[in-house]
């Protein structure tokens, strides 16, 4: 017996490595060291509506480790590690179809691991009305191209139910949002990619319970172009030409669109992206180009409803490609410049400032406003005003550069439009009245034939044009007719 035990002894040492059988004394392996038992601290989000979309679910807590599993009413769903202290977690929309309470927890594999505590995440009916967009602010932008309303790239959402939590999804994805409290808007931030390429986009708002759901959406375009063009001039080489485009969404930034021209078929050729009126300019309204060829300027009248009185925008254009680049805004100028024109020797320019609606309201001036041109630079100077009639809207040079024609709508005064006209001082450009002629309902243009011997007016409001002789000396219209536009 004595000797089984001595054998079973001797036995055991040589299974522990004991150098009396031969041993070597070697190492044993580390043990397995086992995962932490998580804890979760926070869910979010920590609800949702009722029927509503898959959801991306966000964990946070600690102990997480890579193969953490997070579990939605006993289910395990598909598991991102983020970190020790962060999880996500897709959420199908089946798990938020019915009402009631979900509970979540964190499950970490074995060896130890374990489950977490729970939190509940709640899905719940809505109890107030839901979102509603009224409208945005812009609505559209040419693709590639930057808006500056109120900021770069931000747009305003206005409409109802919209809450500190609101959330603008744009096409479908979450984009920076802030609410007012104040004027119950909210402002996104948008990215260049998002208005890099030409389509329309769904832009909803969304809110989570129990005001809860999402808006119906409201498109807003990214143009392949610039958006609701107004006036297009060519420069004198016939080799570029130039659109001045109103913008959208209420007029929220104009822009000029860039072409060349080929000399063979006509044909237009985009030379980029609309170049922005600076400054937040709104209703770009009309656009000429210097006989030199070398400034481009456009008119803005404004906006009224913000009170913006608008401005006369001037740029260089580059010889060789057509582009063009700004170089400020003339004045200070007359308000709601809505109509310009630079005289054939390239030294002055006229604004017809009527673009206030009604004419005459909030500071709109009815004045055509006189510029000076810095030959070099193309930089306006303002060197005064002149009155015209009621609601100046339209301003054109004689072919001679001897007189200046105004088409005034009178609006305010009867249905009847007239047109002022005025004498050329070549020598300082200021502009001197000579009277006043009838024309037809709402004059909204006017042009000088290129021998200087007629002028014509389009009447939009009566649907005619007013056909007039010019006076070689003095430079006064007669009337000789009208014919049916």
């Amino acid at each position: 017996m004595k000797r089984e035990i001595l054998l079973l002894v001797f036995l055991l040492l040589c299974a522990l490595g004991n150098a009396a059988c031969g041993g070597g004394g070697a190492s044993q392996p580390p043990p397995i060291q086992s995962n932490p038992v998580p804890i979760i601290t926070g869910l979010s989000p920590n609800s949702a509506a009722v029927g509503g979309a898959a959801l991306t679910l966000t964990v946070s807590g600690t102990n997480f480790v890579a193969a953490s599993t997070v579990d939605v009413g006993g289910s395990a769903l598909a598991t991102s590690f983020v970190s020790s202290t962060q999880l996500t977690a897709a959420v199908p929309a089946v798990d938020t179809a019915l009402l009631g309470t979900l509970f979540v927890n964190v499950m970490n594999p074995a060896p130890g691991g374990g489950a977490s505590n729970t939190l509940p995440f709640t899905i719940a009916s809505n109890v107030g009305p839901g979102p509603a967009i009224d409208l945005l602010a812009p609505n559209c932008v040419p693709a590639g191209e930057q808006f500056l309303y109120p900021v770069s790239n931000q747009m305003v959402v206005v409409g109802a139910n919209f809450e500190a939590n609101s959330v603008v999804r744009w096409n479908g994805s979450a984009r920076p949002t802030t609410f007012s409290a104040q004027s119950g808007q909210l402002t996104v931030q948008l990215s260049a990619s998002d208005i890099a390429t030409a389509g329309n986009v769904a832009v909803t708002v969304f809110n989570p319970p129990p005001n809860g759901g999402t808006s119906s959406p409201v498109t807003f375009m990214v143009s392949a172009g610039g958006a609701a063009p107004q006036s297009i001039a060519m420069d004198s080489a016939g080799k570029f030409a130039y659109v001045a485009d109103a913008g959208c969404g209420g007029g929220f930034t104009g822009y000029v669109s860039m072409y060349t021209i080929n000399a063979a078929t006509g044909a237009l050729t985009s030379i980029g992206p609309p170049a922005p009126v600076p400054d937040d300019e709104e209703f770009t309204d009309a656009v000429t180009v210097d006989p030199s060829g070398k400034f481009v300027y456009v008119a803005s009248s404004g906006d009224e409803w913000d009170i913006d009185f608008g401005n006369v925008s001037t740029y260089t254009i580059n010889p060789t490609t057509g582009a063009l680049t700004s170089t400020g805004t003339g004045g200070p100028g007359g308000d709601y410049p809505n109509s310009l024109v630079v005289d054939p020797s390239g030294k002055f320019a006229y604004a017809a400032d009527g673009g206030a609606l009604p004419s005459g309201s909030f500071g709109g001036s009815n004045n055509v406003s006189m510029y000076t041109i810095d030959s070099t630079t193309g930089a306006l100077t303002l060197m005064g005003a002149i009155a015209a009639g009621d609601g100046p809207d339209s301003v054109a040079v004689d072919p001679s550069g001897k007189f200046v024609y105004v088409t005034n709508e009178n609006e305010s005064s009867g249905p009847a439009g007239s047109v002022s006209m005025y004498t050329l001082d070549a020598t300082t450009g200021t502009l001197t009245s000579i009277g006043t002629i009838a024309a037809g309902a709402q004059p909204v243009s006017v042009t000088a034939d290129p021998a200087g011997l007629f002028a014509y007016v389009a009447n939009f409001g009566s649907n005619t044009v007013s056909m007039y002789s010019i006076d070689a000396t003095t430079g006064a219209l007669t009337l000789i007719g009208t014919v049916g536009s």
